[in-house]
């Protein structure tokens, strides 16, 4: 991997290209069920939705040819009201794009776009919205039209929907009515990248085109279809890979297939698990695919113990400098990063007392865990020794402090199980050690990754794919704890963090704490700042800006999947 500025140089040598000039005329576009575009939009849940905000922000900085399409959730990403770690949480307000500076797409003749999607026995008419994001054109897909019926109208309601019958109806607008949209504004890419399987029947469209303008049959339109899509994959985890029944597919496509004159059971064969009778988004992608990225190289490694016929090159994510950096380089010095640091763990610290009434010291060791909640990030794995840890946070002379944050999928009853521990942890016999912070959010999320000490990072070694909150807060000066999971396995930890065992995480925790972090933070200058622990942030933010950032991805993405 090459430091941030070898890597603006090959974009700056890239943009004189001829290449380029080809990406001008048809452009990348970009495919995502969500997007973290900024902190107020209800368009994402959580790290699929983040790693796509930074691509379309690092595609802008680097005058990139790119579109993005998404669908527009007017409810957001919550469920009906349900109990979560003892808390309700409710349907959210009805959202207009308008409030969030989305205008209505046009045509070349000033026309609003619509497109119209042929869902069962329907036509779904499907409205386009328009808004720029530092040079990127991002579309958001809308069936909330007075032509639809109630239940139509309501399909781009909310994100993640748990009803599997619904889900598949925005996947079909995401991908076919995506494609449609693109073309109806005479958008014509050269590269279709889908950002996860949930866009996967737009290879349907794809085809559906390439039979119509070069008068193909339809296995030889599904070759040409096949060299213009590529397809990143960010889980191996089952529930992040979406099944459907053949039946409810093919009641679904029925009409569409008649559409295109093929049988609907051809279409569905795309998809089938092999030796089964089951439609899965996440194989119709794979073979659609030209190119398939895993998120790591681990993650890389590990899928193809999973999935034998469908390799994954390795791009490792990056994360966006400009929006994730609360420190600057100006301050990022000898002498002046431990002062920076400091300034935002007060704000932090400010926020937990606001939130839970919790008054911490700013010179306790804070070790912060968020990220979304699932048994496999093991956020209570630390209280394997849960009275030994107590004891090592309660010392006197060496206070530690564990702060939690985040949120489970809302129909997700063994995360919920956790947030409600982690709650009754923090408000009984720990909560003089513990917090957990509610409303996790990208504003959070960033007092977070800069005012935490160190950054506790737990998964089980597989199944992170990557996990970018780590390199977030090492860009920012906290340091790592880990397992050897997602993008810490190519990671150069000497002198920036510590390793976890992948057993027995609470003892290993305990046993890090007491005899190297604890030691190196409360260990202090003249002037009360630790230097050897300043040291190791400056080589923590180093390691990030060597190697993980999302313009080496962007770079990558360019070499082995657009060009």
């Amino acid at each position: 991997m090459a430091d941030l500025k070898e890597e603006l140089k090959k974009f700056a040598d890239f943009r004189e290209s001829g290449q380029y000039g080809r990406f001008k005329e048809r452009p990348i576009a970009y495919f995502c069920a969500e997007y973290a575009l900024d902190k107020c939009r209800p368009m994402y849940s959580g790290g699929l939705g983040v790693l796509a905000g930074d691509v379309v922000r690092e595609a802008a900085d680097q005058n990139l040819p790119m579109v993005a399409v998404g669908l527009f959730y007017r409810n957001g990403y919550v469920c009906p009201p349900k109990e979560v770690g003892g808390r309700r949480i409710e349907m959210c307000d009805n959202h207009e794009p308008q409030d969030y500076g989305f205008v209505r797409a046009k045509d070349d003749h000033d026309e609003d776009v619509y497109v119209l999607v042929p869902i069962q026995d329907r036509m779904i008419k499907v409205a386009v919205w328009q808004k720029n994001d530092a040079g990127i054109s991002f579309y958001a897909l809308d069936t909330n039209c007075e032509e639809n019926a109630p239940q139509d109208r309501s399909i781009t309601g909310r994100l993640y929907v748990g009803d599997k019958v619904m889900r598949l109806k925005q996947e079909i607008i995401l991908g076919i009515g995506g494609m449609r949209a693109l073309e109806a504004m005479e958008i014509h890419p050269s590269v279709y990248h889908l950002n996860e399987g949930h866009s996967a029947l737009l290879a349907y469209e794809l085809i559906h085109h390439q039979m119509h303008e070069r008068h193909l049959g339809f296995d030889e339109a599904k070759q040409y279809a096949r060299r213009r899509i590529v397809m990143t994959n960010h889980t191996l985890v089952a529930a992040g890979n979406e099944i459907y029944s053949y039946d409810l597919v093919a009641m679904m496509l029925q009409r569409y297939a008649e559409s295109l004159s093929v049988p609907v059971h051809d279409l569905i064969t795309m998809g089938l698990v092999q030796e089964s009778n089951e439609f899965s988004l996440s194989m119709l992608a794979f073979r659609m695919a030209s190119v398939v990225n895993a998120v790591s190289k681990l993650h890389a490694a590990k899928a193809k113990e999973i999935w034998h016929n469908h390799p994954m090159v390795g791009i490792t994510n990056g994360v966006h400098i400009p929006f994730w950096d609360q420190v600057g380089d100006e301050k990022a010095v000898h002498g002046e990063f431990w002062k920076a640091h400091q300034e935002k763990k007060r704000q932090l610290l400010a926020l937990v007392k606001e939130k839970t009434g919790k008054e911490w010291g700013e010179d306790d060791l804070i070790i912060g865990w968020a990220r979304r909640i699932v048994t496999y990030k093991r956020p209570t794995a630390m209280f394997e020794e849960a009275e030994r840890l107590s004891e090592i946070c309660r010392r006197s002379d060496r206070p530690v402090r564990i702060l939690f944050s985040g949120h489970p999928h809302p129909s997700d009853d063994r995360g919920a199980d956790l947030v409600k521990e982690l709650i009754d942890r923090s408000n009984g016999e720990q909560s003089d050690i513990m917090a957990y912070l509610e409303d996790y959010s990208m504003d959070s999320a960033k007092l977070m990754i800069s005012g935490c000490d160190v950054w506790l990072n737990t998964p089980i070694v597989g199944y992170e794919a990557c996990g970018t909150s780590g390199m977030k807060a090492a860009l920012n000066g906290v340091l790592t704890c880990s397992t050897q999971d997602g993008w810490v396995a190519e990671a150069d930890m000497t002198h920036a963090g510590w390793i976890l065992g992948n057993d027995f995480i609470g003892g290993g925790l305990c046993d890090k704490i007491e005899a190297e972090i604890a030691p190196m933070y409360f260990e202090r200058n003249a002037d009360g700042v630790p230097e050897v622990w300043e040291e190791y942030m400056l080589r923590s933010r180093e390691m990030i800006l060597d190697s993980f950032t999302a313009t080496r991805m962007l770079r990558e993405y360019l070499d082995m999947l657009y060009v």
